[in-house]
């Protein structure tokens, strides 16, 4: 009987190292699964935020080129090209064009093709110096509303 007095509680304190370390082990698990799950939820804000960034500075650009266009249409003579409207154009369609493409990099191939056929409407419409204000916005619009909508279910 008095082997059996050794063994119990050294099994008892066997049994009660090994459920502490079990809990331990457990919590530690849980603790780096949570940490886990935030670090890819910051991650994931950083991305949206950075997709939503890119979407502002495209939407921006493709509004200063209109403006841009319509500046040289109510120009004197439409046809003679000022250096500075020429200066200002060929950056503004340069970082229209960073823009697409950085979108091609942040977005589906579907968002990226909207995106390429309403910067190619602005960039056309920039040069082309002998449309209408009709012709100009037909061509524009519907190139326009698409991008818009497309960006509207990217960002949802």
């Amino acid at each position: 009987m008095g082997s059996a007095q050794v063994w119990i509680p050294l099994l008892g304190v066997a049994v009660g190292g090994g459920l502490s370390y079990l809990a331990q082990f457990t919590a530690g698990r849980q603790a780096g699964r949570s940490e886990d799950k935030r670090q890819a939820a910051q991650l994931a804000e950083a991305r949206r935020a950075e997709r939503l960034e890119l979407l502002r500075e495209f939407i921006a650009l493709a509004q200063e080129g209109i403006r841009i266009a319509e500046q040289r249409k109510r120009a004197a003579d439409p046809l003679a090209t000022p250096a500075e409207w020429l200066e200002a154009a060929r950056s503004l369609i340069d970082r229209l064009w960073v823009c697409e493409r950085m979108i091609r990099v942040l977005f589906g191939d579907e968002f990226f093709q909207r995106a390429w056929d309403y910067a190619s409407a602005v960039d056309h419409v920039m040069w082309e110096h002998q449309l209408s204000d009709e012709e100009m916005w037909d061509r524009l619009r519907e190139h326009q509303t698409r991008f818009l909508n497309a960006a509207r279910r990217e960002v949802a």
